[in-house]
């Protein structure tokens, strides 16, 4: 059995097929992990939604940002498709709600305590530990579930900026959301950078790589996380990234999350993709 972790598929249903045979993936023995941003942008998002769908007995994946705006635009009334979004088959389709009724109940963490080892789709403030980044995830998940409609419409925003503890309603969820699925940089004190896309190397004082912010509360566990295609793959002993752009013609990447020494395998990624990279 092998628990292979892969990044953000982004609609690329065809790449991600092709990785499923690079790593020779059995449905009978293996699972996946996925870092969320299953869809949108690429060409396939319907394709892709379904093929993940059909594979959920034998994956995990956390909601990415791309995945959130999916589920604002089917909840949230008035709510409307952008320029390059690539969702308007996933909304026409007749399994609409099959879909989305799963999209709408996945995580937006997963810990599997085993392998000492957190998936989010973008990161966590230092501030945050394991526990409390689970517990703050559940907390937007009951959410979603309660009033997905008034959780999505309210979502949208760069502020606060700053976690506190005393944060409540729609603020708190808001800056939870941020961090989970759109977090890039930050300051060693937890004020977020939602603005910057460029690589870890360009974030100038006081913006650092979440990852690499002092004192993180997380340190001692590892964490497997996509959304900065600008960072690449990273792979060290507290930290998987493996957003390697597919979307933007970079590639498609899976890592064996038990085999240290097993090296990634990658396809090639796709070059029709619709807009600009890193949103």
């Amino acid at each position: 059995m092998a628990h292979w972790a892969i990044g953000d598929l982004q609609g690329c249903c065809t790449e991600f097929d092709a990785l499923l045979q690079a790593i020779r993936f059995n449905a009978d023995r293996d699972r996946l992990w996925l870092t969320g941003d299953l869809v949108n942008r690429g060409p396939r998002s319907l394709d892709t939604l379904r093929r993940v769908h059909q594979l959920r007995d034998n994956l995990v994946t956390v909601l990415g940002n791309h995945d959130m705006h999916l589920l604002a635009l089917a909840h949230v009334p008035g709510a409307r498709l952008r320029k390059h979004d690539t969702l308007d088959e996933i909304l026409a389709a007749p399994d609409r709600r099959t879909l989305l009724d799963w999209l709408l109940q996945q995580p937006l963490a997963h810990h599997d305590p085993s392998r000492n080892t957190l998936m989010v789709h973008a990161g966590l403030v230092p501030q945050w530990s394991v526990a409390q980044a689970l517990l703050l995830a559940a907390e937007v998940q009951r959410a979603l579930l309660l009033d997905p409609t008034a959780t999505l419409t309210g979502m949208y925003g760069n502020e606060p900026d700053r976690w506190q503890d005393s944060l409540r309603g729609m603020e708190r969820l808001r800056f939870i959301i941020n961090a989970l699925v759109r977090l890039r940089v930050c300051s060693a004190e937890g004020r977020i950078n939602l603005k910057f896309k460029g690589p870890p190397r360009q974030a100038e004082p006081p913006w650092l790589p979440w990852f690499d912010a002092p004192g993180r509360a997380a340190a001692g566990t590892r964490v497997v996380a996509g959304h900065w295609s600008a960072a690449g793959l990273v792979r060290r002993a507290d930290l998987l990234t493996l957003d390697t752009g597919c979307v933007w013609g970079g590639a498609l990447t899976a890592v064996d999350l038990d085999d240290a020494q097993r090296a990634p395998v990658s396809v090639p990624g796709n070059r029709e993709a619709s807009g600009e990279a890193e949103s």
